[in-house]
């Protein structure tokens, strides 16, 4: 089961890689394997962004006189992400993945809800290079129109392998 290669098949051809991944039985060892990979990745694609605002704390705090006591961290500034990323995030994931069962099926899908985790699941794995891009506009470059082109290509592209992976596991 190589990753790279299949996230980089999934860009071509979504549907035909999640039915692949789903032929294989519902395991979902590998789908809790995937959403965590997938989330510290994504943990990961935030460093720059966190060392970005834990340095412009710094400078505005010092131009302002305020006690550098009272400026967050990096190392705060990791914890809390990772608390909500790696911790938190897995769950929001796996309840978004039953609501979109649940929407498929009143849209006559057939899959299961395991299918529908791997197929969100997957997708958030497959967008995980983009979004360590990402991380390094938004941490380099800062807020402006690069970080919001990008950002914007990151979204579409998780919708679209998301929106045709759920096509795939619900049919």
């Amino acid at each position: 089961m190589p990753v790279v290669p299949d996230i980089l098949r999934s860009w071509r051809d979504p549907r035909g890689v999640i039915a692949q991944k789903l032929a294989d039985g519902p395991r979902e060892d590998r789908a809790l394997a995937t959403l965590m990979g997938a989330c510290a990745l994504i943990f990961v694609a935030q460093w720059p962004v966190l060392a970005r605002q834990a340095h412009m704390a710094k400078v505005t705090a010092e131009q302002a006189g305020t006690p550098l006591d009272q400026v967050p961290t990096i190392q705060a500034l990791m914890g809390g992400a990772l608390l909500a990323i790696v911790f938190m995030a897995p769950l929001v994931f796996y309840v978004l993945a039953a609501i979109s069962h649940g929407i498929a099926r009143l849209f006559g899908g057939k899959g299961s809800g395991f299918g529908a985790r791997m197929a969100l699941f997957w997708a958030l794995l497959c967008i995980a290079p983009a979004m360590l891009f990402n991380g390094l506009v938004l941490g380099f470059v800062g807020p402006g129109p690069a970080a919001t082109g990008v950002g914007a290509l990151v979204a579409l592209g998780f919708v679209y392998l998301w929106i045709r992976m759920l096509i795939e596991a619900e049919s």
